[in-house]
């Protein structure tokens, strides 16, 4: 069946209403279709992680060279990986370490499928199972657990602690014990046939913006099975002809309906736009597909606001974007600031805390004279208030006294945030009960 010939019962207006759905829908699977190209794809690219089945990691601390990601985490470095589930399943393996990690496993449309890390499965050394959609094969004896996934292709964004940069190689020695290998290498057993390479379809940036979008989102739908709760959409994406055949062309289309799909796509954007504003946290965002239900909306949501945002249970995201004379954003060009956290206001963290400090609009770390781009429990020589509480002196030039000083954390001289991380958040943080002090603005300097 021709693009054409599958859209032609399909009345324009009834289009406009299956692609606004599609694209809030669809919005996270061609999201990470635009992070997985780079990284297990295009070998010619500086991202590439070596295709399918290797990680790729990153011990270096972010400085503000590093461009390529914003809103950059110099708490825990990154090892990326990408799995293809379609031939047999794989196992992960890690080793016993006492440092915070957490290797989380998202499928192709962003919900997690499991955890493996400090939090939830502890500090031992383990292999676990990853399975694909429908696979009921026997599971090896002394597998630690079994990570079931809805979809064939899998992304991994481990993240393991740093203490600074004298810390790397041992962190290094800790992220060279991750392992991938197939089910049939790690019991050594014979290979199946491998499944037929697809053909990957180029990205291209332009497409989020177009009608083109659709042509990812067709394609991508081969690796994603039919699941109950998006049967009815994807039955009225069929009938646009994207239904994973990855046959759909947008060139096909009369005008009248090239039209309805971009004003559809227009429609989910402003709903995006609407539900990024009514909800300005992170709470309910990421998590498991258990976690999330079917609210698609609230799932592109996280998406565009930090893919890959690990669920609050794990890390809890928090941060400034207006200070106390309520500039929006705050702007260390004319003015110093001030956190205080009084004793009992520290963030209370199963593992550690950091606050980040980001240049905007770019959202990067700021260059400064004492290489200083975060500010947390583990910084060495804060000072303390006598009472144990603790203030962070937020500004462009370094504080000439030496106490004030040692808690300095250096901003640009112009529009900036802050971002707090509290890894494995006491349940005080979790239900709100306890919340961040304001970040307080001194005078103007005029």
């Amino acid at each position: 069946m021709t693009t054409t010939d599958a859209i032609a019962p399909v009345r324009p207006e009834d289009a406009r209403r299956i692609a606004a759905d599609g694209w809030v829908w669809g919005f996270a699977l061609v999201e990470n279709y635009r992070t997985m190209y780079p990284q297990a794809i295009d070998a010619d690219d500086h991202r590439y992680v070596g295709g399918f089945g290797t990680f790729r990691h990153y011990p270096q601390p972010f400085t503000p060279a590093n461009t390529d990601v914003v809103t950059p985490n110099n708490d825990t470095p990154y090892s990326w990986a990408w799995l293809d589930l379609r031939t047999e399943p794989w196992v992960l393996s890690v080793p016993a370490t006492d440092r915070y990690h957490v290797l989380p496993l998202h499928d192709l449309d962003t919900p997690y499928v499991g955890f493996i890390g400090s939090r939830t499965t502890g500090d031992s050394a383990g292999d676990y199972l990853v399975t694909g959609p429908g696979r009921t094969g026997p599971v090896p004896d002394g597998l630690a657990g079994v990570l079931r996934a809805d979809t064939q292709l899998v992304g991994i964004l481990g993240r393991t602690y740093l203490a600074g940069p004298q810390d790397v190689d041992a962190l290094k020695a800790v992220q060279q014990q991750y392992l991938l290998r197939p089910l049939s290498e790690f019991t050594d057993a014979e290979r199946p046939e491998p499944a037929v390479e697809p053909q990957w379809p180029v990205w291209r940036e332009e497409a989020r913006e177009s009608v083109e979008f659709f042509t990812y989102l067709d394609f991508l739908l081969q690796f994603v099975p039919v699941r109950e709760d998006v049967r009815r959409l994807r039955a009225d994406l069929a009938r646009l002809g994207i239904d994973g055949t990855g046959s759909f062309e947008p060139g096909a289309l009369s005008p009248e309906l090239r039209e309805a799909l971009a004003q559809g796509m227009d429609d989910g954007r402003a709903r995006l736009r609407e539900a990024e504003a009514a909800h300005p946290s992170s709470a309910g965002l990421f998590g498991t597909r258990a976690e999330l239900g079917d609210d698609f909306l609230l799932r592109a949501v996280g998406v565009d606001k930090g893919l890959y945002g690990l669920p609050t249970a794990e890390a809890w995201y928090g941060g400034w974007l207006t200070d106390t004379a309520g500039n929006r954003p705050p702007n260390a060009a004319a003015r110093d600031y001030t956190v205080h956290f009084t004793a009992d206001q520290l963030p209370k963290a199963r593992f550690f805390w950091s606050a980040t400090l980001y240049r905007l609009p770019e959202r990067l770390l700021v260059d400064n004279p004492i290489d200083r781009y975060s500010i947390g429990d583990r910084t060495p020589g804060l000072v303390y208030d006598a009472d144990g509480g603790l203030t962070l002196y937020v500004q462009h030039t370094r504080p000439a006294d030496p106490d004030q000083a040692a808690n300095w954390l250096p901003a640009p001289a112009g529009p900036f945030t802050v971002i707090t991380r509290i890894y494995g958040p006491a349940s005080a943080v979790l239900d709100g009960t306890w919340q961040l002090p304001d970040l307080t603005a001194a005078p103007d300097r005029g």
